[in-house]
């Protein structure tokens, strides 16, 4: 299994066709759409510090949630947090090198706007691309260049909002997020249940049917958490229905 800052002005939608696509599709599944850049992209990038407990290196001042730009043009968002060691188990030597050579832990995926029936993707934009000092910026919590183009084109250019401001609203999200600590030293097993119930229990207001565990037929691969457009946890009974239904499953250890 397995989202990038120029101001312009806000993407034009078309939400009846995405709507319509959206429906066709299901909800929220990362798969390649058209022409969409490829995630192996490596280019140089900071160190990040492993995210078991959100321990990371210096960011940008948190955003208040009175600042907190919002988006249009969709009824809520996904905010997808990857557990990067299992990516890179899975894909193996076909994983991003610039991912998996450092020691990212629970890192973002993608902040995804929702319908409350599916999605909206791959809208129409006037800031197509994401430029370097953009992504260098984004580096602590987003593994990869390609990540990041690809998760600004699929699904950031849907929110409504200017590029720069969707990066604020991201990062903004990633910080509302406590992620609770103990994973990563060691390679383990984990009860999909009992990860989901420590991230309740670690973000109070965090509703049962407001998460989802996802995983493979093996791995753990990331925990999708659904949120208002100005960041409160609420409930999403379609994204919660595709709780991983394994009794267990792999969590690699975070790489050093």
């Amino acid at each position: 299994m397995t989202a990038p800052a120029t101001a312009g002005f806000p993407a034009f939608h078309g939400i009846a066709l995405a709507a319509a696509l959206a429906l066709l599709a299901g909800c929220g599944e990362e798969q390649p759409v058209g022409n969409a850049p490829s995630t192996t992209t490596a280019e140089q990038s900071p160190t990040p510090i492993a995210q078991s407990g959100k321990q990371r290196e210096p960011a940008p001042e948190k955003t208040a949630k009175a600042d907190i730009p919002i988006g249009k043009g969709f009824d809520f968002y996904v905010l997808a947090l990857l557990w990067s060691p299992s990516y890179c188990e899975a894909e193996g030597e076909e994983a991003n090198k610039q991912q998996c050579s450092r020691p990212y832990g629970f890192a973002v995926h993608g902040l995804w706007p929702q319908f409350e029936q599916g999605w909206p993707q791959d809208c129409q934009t006037f800031e197509p691309d994401v430029s370097n000092e953009t992504m260098r910026g984004l580096y602590d919590i987003i593994p990869s260049a390609g990540l990041i183009r690809y998760q600004w084109r699929k699904h950031g250019a849907c929110a409504g909002l200017r590029q720069a401001d969707y990066w604020r609203v991201l990062r903004a999200a990633w910080e509302r997020v406590t992620i609770p600590a103990g994973y990563g030293d060691q390679a383990t097993t984990v009860q999909p249940d009992t990860l989901e119930r420590a991230f309740l229990s670690a973000n109070p207001g965090l509703p049962a049917n407001g998460a989802a565990v996802i995983c493979d037929e093996q791995y753990f691969r990331e925990i999708r958490i659904c949120m208002t457009k100005d960041l409160n946890f609420r409930s999403c009974p379609e994204v919660d229905r595709r709780d991983c239904r394994l009794s267990n499953a792999e969590m690699p250890a975070v790489v050093q």
